[in-house]
């Protein structure tokens, strides 16, 4: 197996600190005849997504891991550090921050913010998948 550097995904986790943030994470990619495959990832569920050009929302946590594929428009995903990333047409992410097992939700620490900041609605793919633990292999 070797691990191709294009296979990498922005991934929202939750820090130790219980605060969101961003990472990368990655997964090994088999060659098959010119492909690079990775595992298979189960999911569970998807979903097409449409916002409005206001849409918003406040602090709050993915839950499960979610992949995200923007087709059209753009989303900002908001830190409580202050710091956002945005994602356009053809972006991916996989949103993946929770709060921990035991703990409940603080507005003051948990989560991220998002909305639509585009002149067009956002349209996006949402997949949730079937195992936070194919979300946790940062580079």
């Amino acid at each position: 197996m070797v691990t191709n550097p294009t296979d990498q995904l922005p991934t929202l986790i939750t820090d130790e600190d219980g605060y969101s943030v961003f990472t990368t994470a990655s997964w090994p990619g088999e060659q098959r005849g010119g492909l690079l495959l990775s595992p298979q990832i189960g999911a569970s569920s998807f979903r097409l997504r449409t916002s409005q050009t206001d849409y918003t929302a406040d602090w709050h946590v993915s839950g499960e891991p979610t992949l995200i594929v923007v087709r059209r428009g753009t989303l900002r995903i908001g830190l409580r550090d202050g710091t956002h990333r945005d994602f356009s047409a053809g972006d991916a992410f996989v949103a993946a921050d929770c709060v921990v097992e035991g703990d409940t939700f603080n507005p003051d620490i948990h989560g991220h913010n998002s909305a639509a900041i585009a002149d067009e609605p956002l349209h996006a793919f949402q997949i949730k998948l079937a195992d936070r633990q194919t979300t946790h292999n940062p580079v």
